[in-house]
């Protein structure tokens, strides 16, 4: 019997392409009831879906069921713009990207200063969602700053800074080492507002000398080299799915 019938693609298939498991463990999983399709659990082997249209988790997490969608992670380095191109051909993201096949677009900005976790993709509704200020999804920054730094910084910073285009609040601050004259700072916060946390610490006295972004949500830069990419692993692109409510 063909995989391939009128009515869509044999589910064990679908999920052996996308790379979940072989078929007969795909199988397996369908009989355990750890596959969802549209938020329900299937546990019939012959059902058949439109990848295109169906959306399908196992054990929670979704899966990218289309070849061409790809989601990447790049170690943007200071002095390198967000943006694909630049008239004056400063270095800008779309110079790394020259080779690549897809047509791919950053999913929001790092300033030129800033380095770090810049997504790519070319999953236009993640990208939209994981922009879009409602969904509140993470990030997180190492700053590097004038010390000592207060006991009371992390209070201030949670309880919420007046800055000049309305209030913010941190998620967390963490003083992660010290040295005379200077002080590494975490800080997490789901806000998206341009430069928003070189402007944070500036209000509270502590401007920000280097500042790098080290996670997007549940995705980690790790000891990923500047300039260096990565495609994202299955449970990577499922949490941020999750993040933004897909």
């Amino acid at each position: 019997m063909s995989d391939q019938g009128p009515e869509g693609i044999r589910l064990q298939k679908v999920l052996a392409k996308a790379g979940i498991a072989s078929r007969r463990v795909a199988e397996e999983l369908i009989d355990l009831g750890r596959v969802q399709v549209d938020g329900e659990v299937v546990r019939e082997q012959g059902r058949r879906i439109d990848p295109d249209k169906a959306v399908v988790h196992v054990d929670g997490v979704r899966v990218v069921l289309k070849d061409d969608v790809v989601t990447l992670v790049l170690n943007k380095p200071r002095g390198v713009l967000s943006t694909m191109h630049d008239e004056t051909h400063r270095p800008c993201v779309g110079d790394y990207l020259a080779n690549r096949k897809e047509r791919l677009f950053h999913v929001g900005r790092l300033d030129a200063d800033t380095e770090g976790l810049l997504l790519l993709t070319n999953d236009g509704d993640l990208a939209h969602r994981l922009m879009h200020p409602s969904y509140g999804v993470s990030k997180t920054y190492l700053a590097e700053v004038p010390g000592p730094v207060a006991k009371d910084v992390g209070k201030r910073l949670r309880a919420g800074i007046e800055l000049e285009d309305g209030p913010v609040t941190v998620d967390s601050f963490k003083l992660i080492s010290s040295a005379p004259g200077r002080a590494l700072v975490q800080v997490v916060i789901h806000e998206g507002r341009k430069h928003i946390v070189r402007r944070l610490l500036e209000a509270v006295g502590h401007p920000v000398e280097h500042l790098v972004r080290t996670a997007v949500g549940e995705v980690q830069l790790g000891n990923q080299r500047p300039g260096s990419m990565r495609v994202l692993n299955r449970q990577e692109v499922g949490s941020l799915y999750k993040a933004v409510g897909m």
